[in-house]
């Protein structure tokens, strides 16, 4: 996901978003646990995803507030 399509989108959708990838995540985990994954690298881009969403919604928050 780039940063620009994440900054297009509201909060509410960044926090589906976020819902979305962490379920995403855990399935990828549970695949990687028993074989199944064929590309573990995706497992850090989720991960990537997650924290670049809560980048986002945190300078949002410190936007605000000044």
């Amino acid at each position: 996901m780039l940063a620009k399509e994440i900054r297009e989108k509201t909060n509410e959708e960044l926090l589906q978003e976020i819902d979305t990838l962490k379920d995403e995540l855990f399935n990828l985990r549970f695949r990687h646990a028993v074989n199944e994954l064929e590309n573990p690298n995706v497992i850090n881009s989720t991960k990537k995803d997650i924290a670049r969403i809560k980048t986002e919604i945190r300078a949002r928050e410190i936007k605000a507030n000044v």
